[in-house]
């Protein structure tokens, strides 16, 4: 079964038809056979093309005139048709039923591919300190050699990285490690974790780790959904070391609220031991967090709020309020999406006694790279004032004159090679189109004169592609093709209707320009009067309309 097979009817004659009865769809299959029919063409050319497209036509409706392939077409299409297992499904299912079964053969076409694929998540930090910028001895110390320039220094770095490789369907093992240095004292770890899943409700994972400056580490954790509504977790650890040994217990109460709001309840028991409650509401405008903390040696209350922007480039700004024993620290920064997979965030932290620092993160995939840079142990205004105002110049110069120059040049090599493995296919559907629309001539005459004859909706010209509007794309080619034809055979009873899905995949279109924006432009008569329209591509369409009409009073 061909992809153009199902393209033909469902965007042909049964566009505007998305829930045809078994009646409506034999009425557009009987006009898609008698347009197509070969007997009616007598050049062999003609005859010749008129059999492929009949014949695609019949394969189309052998698929959408069986509930069963109609219904996974419907909801999954054409990737849905080419599931391995249909064939051991029973019949006289639902549509329900079937999503059902196509997640199950999903989940199993998953589960072979997570034998072979790991999960690499990694963290770089660097911590920078560049108080000199700031905090400077200006008179006694000036004969000191090199003592003009700020001194900006690495004073710590921490790397860790982790993998996971499937072992079973519900068996994993985790390896990771860590290294970490500050002031020229440093050590690493190393640990090896082997989860598994016991039943739908909950998983269990073993913990081993050594590292050179504390001794073997072994844990445990058990995560357990109590209610639908309600989780557990817990995490029971034993540290060696020269000092004997150290054991720790952590255990998390959650529940939810409401569809969007969470509240946990955590106790801390060993090194550090505290209790902690917290609120978390996440939606999709926003993220608010309220906690408060009792504990030894910290006790403080958190408030933050993370608002999310609606764009393409998924902006957020955020701003928090922590308060306790250690003192009190105010920050606010955001992050936005540079690329598919990277997001870049900076944000500022003033506190008492900690000073001021800037704090820059980049997401790349599962890859994090964070940069503390601590500017001042005081609050100097200027220190707040470069920290805010240097990462927005910094960033609207860069994406100006680094970042979108890139992304531009991305998008039109992916383009290009989308063009490059697709010019096959996109040349054999043009060649399809073209002998559409001849076979279409006899029909479109017919039409035309019946329309004609009751003052009804004529098709004057219709383009199909590309179209540059904007004057600052006039570099950029216009890249349309002429649909006159196809969309006045489309015409019934002095009425086109199309809906929501893309027009490349109606008879007699191709899509002229692959991965770019496309729109239908129309300009009909109808009762004489010239209208005309410009429809985005996925966008439906239903003509006549009076709003169409183009005023010529002026």
């Amino acid at each position: 079964m061909t992809a153009l097979a199902v393209r033909t009817v469902t965007g042909g004659a049964f566009e505007g038809l998305p829930e045809a009865s078994c009646e409506e769809l034999k009425a557009a299959y009987r006009r898609l056979c008698m347009l197509y029919h070969p007997d009616k063409h007598r050049d062999p050319e003609l005859k010749s093309q008129a059999e492929r497209l009949f014949n695609l036509v019949h394969q189309a409706y052998e698929v959408l005139s069986d509930p069963q392939t109609r219904a996974i077409y419907d909801i999954y299409g054409k990737r849905g048709l080419e599931m391995e297992g249909w064939e051991v499904v029973e019949r006289r299912r639902t549509p329900a039923e079937i999503r059902e079964e196509f997640e199950r053969l999903q989940r199993e076409r998953e589960e072979r591919r997570l034998q072979q694929r790991t999960n690499p998540k990694g963290t770089i930090s660097v911590g920078i300190d560049a108080t000199d910028l700031f905090d400077r001895y200006e008179e006694e110390y000036e004969d000191v050699s090199g003592s003009g320039f700020p001194q900006i220094e690495i004073n710590k770095m921490h790397i860790s990285q982790s993998i996971e490789a499937p072992l079973t369907a519900s068996d994993t093992a985790i390896l990771s490690g860590s290294l970490s240095t500050q002031n020229g004292n440093g050590g690493g770890s190393i640990n090896f974790a082997l989860r598994r899943v016991t039943s739908a409700k909950g998983w269990g994972e073993l913990e081993f780790g050594a590292g050179d400056l504390q001794g073997p580490l072994f844990g445990l954790k058990l995560f357990r959904n109590l209610t639908p509504r309600c989780f557990v977790t817990t995490h029971c650890a034993l540290q060696f070391s020269s000092r004997g040994i150290r054991p720790g217990l952590t255990t998390v109460l959650a529940r939810n609220l409401d569809k969007n709001t969470v509240g946990y309840l955590q106790w801390r028991w060993g090194v550090q031991s505290a209790m902690n409650t917290s609120i978390v509401r996440d939606t999709k405008t926003s993220h608010f967090t309220v906690a408060l903390q009792l504990g030894i040696p910290h006790s403080f209350a958190l408030i933050s709020y993370q608002h999310k922007f609606q764009d393409d480039d998924q902006t957020r700004v955020k701003g928090s309020l922590k308060a306790g024993f250690f003192g009190t620290v105010v920050e606010y920064g955001a992050e936005r999406k540079i690329s598919r997979h990277s997001v870049l965030g900076a944000a500022v932290s003033i506190g008492v006694p900690q000073g001021v620092s800037l704090k820059i993160k980049l997401n790349r995939a599962s890859q994090t790279y964070f940069f503390p840079i601590h500017l001042t142990d005081q609050l100097l205004p200027s220190a707040v004032f470069y920290a805010t105002a240097g990462p927005l110049v910094l960033y609207f110069a860069l994406h100006r004159l680094v970042i979108r120059p890139y992304l531009r040049a991305q998008k039109e090599k992916e383009l290009e090679k989308q063009r490059e493995s697709t010019a096959t296919d996109i040349l054999q559907k043009k060649q399809e189109a073209e002998a559409a629309v001849r076979l279409m001539q006899e029909s479109v005459r017919r039409i035309i004169e019946a329309e004609e004859s009751r003052m009804g909706l004529i098709i004057v010209n219709a383009w199909y592609g590309k179209f540059v509007n904007d004057k600052s794309k006039k570099s950029e080619k216009v890249k349309v093709i002429d649909v006159t034809v196809p969309l006045q055979c489309l015409v019934k009873d002095s009425k086109l209707i199309l809906t929501e899905a893309s027009k490349a995949g109606l008879p007699g279109f191709y899509d002229p320009c692959v991965g770019e924006e496309k729109n239908l432009k129309v300009l009909y008569q109808f009762r004489g009067v010239l209208h005309q329209v410009m429809a985005l591509d996925s966008e439906a369409l239903r003509i006549p309309k009076q709003s169409h009409r183009i005023d010529t009073d002026g």
